[in-house]
């Protein structure tokens, strides 16, 4: 069928490409010619660069500005959010400061778990005139011996060849449970060692396991010398003579060695001061435990056993029936952290204005004062109760040192604490009365 000029000129008009799809043609064609390197698309692994952005840009026109604003949006409305995120952190600081300065005056003093170890010794002297003991009424005083010594994984003894290998020992026992409980070996021959003696009240220790007792049974024990020479304390301990005015001549025998083993000190761990206890935990080596006898169990020395440690505030006057304790003048003269810090001096703990009465052992430095003031309330007896009152595998640990270090003859341990035998002598150690 022919057509007219004007459907040819109509025909014409709709087959004519608009405008901006001339534009898109021809950016296409110049990009073509331009090298490929230049007009690379955008990996899918690194951010687009400036040009391909562009490059997008110019296919859609219409949605940039769209893009813009959006892409504006989401930047304040990141920048709005940022701020609340800071000052949450503000906030979360000024809480745990507030938090740390509501917590209890003596929770930043406190330190639970081991705060000490080392040797410990029991010694009797007979009463005066008295050349042997035969019981308990022949004996004039009970001693208890403490000497301090480093963990045993933080020793270095040993010889340069085996070096390595006792450090990875070490390293081996530092995650072995109750390692911090173990004492270092004791060297001998040296009469330089840091000591504390402690006189027992009763002349014999509270026994957990007598009937109806529980942990009723108290006795008192006060620090009678701090030292650092054991010559001197043998000294103190030996033989003596003196005059006096209504009896004339005096004559004392010197203190018998009853029992020897390892010890430690083990604060629990409580949610409130309150709860707080010190545990004061031994283990005998010498006699073993088939050579305790008859002052072992007059004196109240079992294998193992365990007691509640308490110290008395050198500030508060004089307690129970009979008013026992030291007088003023012979107190502890404990520092001012001390009496705030433990005992809570100034209205920090108790009613009164001198604190607590009585307060666990919590720091080791207690025992360094002459004249402090303790109490030994029997807790348990036996390798279980051992544990138990010390945790973490501290009783077991004591246990096993202690039967290997039992296996160590008399001379060697007297050697331990630069003492003469004849001086001193040892002859409890087996298990009868010298």
């Amino acid at each position: 069928m022919p057509t007219t000029r004007a459907q040819e000129a109509a025909e014409k008009r709709n087959l004519r490409p608009t405008k901006p799809e001339s534009n898109n043609v021809t950016t296409k064609t110049a990009s073509k010619g331009k090298p490929a390197s230049s007009k690379k698309p955008a990996s899918t692994k690194k951010p687009a660069s400036k040009k391909a952005v562009k490059k997008e840009e110019d296919k859609s026109p219409v949605h940039v500005g769209e893009k813009r604003e959006a892409d504006a949006d989401v930047k304040e409305e990141e920048t709005a959010e940022k701020p609340p995120a800071k000052k949450a952190k503000k906030e979360e600081s000024n809480e745990s400061e507030e938090t740390a300065a509501k917590k209890h005056p003596m929770e930043s003093a406190y330190q639970a778990g081991t705060i000490e170890r080392g040797h410990i010794y029991f010694f009797y002297r007979p009463k005066v005139e008295l050349e042997e003991a035969h019981s308990l009424d022949d004996v004039q005083k009970f001693y208890m011996l403490l000497v301090p010594r480093p963990p045993q994984f933080a020793s270095s003894s040993g010889t340069s060849a085996n070096q390595a290998d006792e450090e990875d020992d070490q390293e081996m026992n530092l995650i072995e449970a109750g390692a911090d409980a173990v004492p270092a070996a004791e060297p001998t021959g040296s009469s330089k060692k840091h000591f504390r003696l402690l006189i027992l009240g009763k002349k014999a220790l509270p026994d957990p396991d007598a009937k109806g007792s529980g942990r009723h049974q108290v006795f008192w024990a006060t620090v009678s010398t701090v030292g650092d020479d054991l010559k001197k304390l043998e000294e103190g301990l030996g033989a003596r003579t003196y005059e006096t005015k209504t009896r004339g001549t005096r004559h004392q025998g010197p203190a018998r060695l009853a029992a020897r083993g390892a010890y430690a000190i083990v604060n629990s761990d409580a949610r409130t001061p309150s709860q707080r206890e010190t545990h004061l935990g031994f283990y005998l080596s010498h006699p073993s435990a088939d050579q305790l006898g008859e002052v072992q169990e007059t004196l109240g020395l079992h294998q193992a056993s365990s007691f509640v440690l308490q110290v008395k505030n050198p500030l508060a006057p004089p307690s129970g029936p009979g008013q026992v304790g030291l007088s003023q003048g012979r107190r502890a003269d404990f520092p001012e952290d001390i009496m705030k810090d433990v005992f809570g001096k100034g209205g920090l703990r108790g009613r009164e204005s001198y604190g607590l009465r009585f307060a666990p052992c919590e720091r080791k430095e207690m025992l360094d004062y002459e004249g402090t003031e303790l109490l030994f309330i029997a807790a348990r007896s036996g390798e279980g109760g051992l544990e138990q009152s010390l945790g973490e595998g501290r009783g077991q640990a004591l246990e096993e040192a202690e039967k290997s270090e039992g296996k160590e003859s008399i001379d060697q341990v007297m050697k331990e604490l630069a003492m003469d035998d004849s001086k001193i002598p040892a002859d409890p150690l087996k298990g009868g009365w010298a």
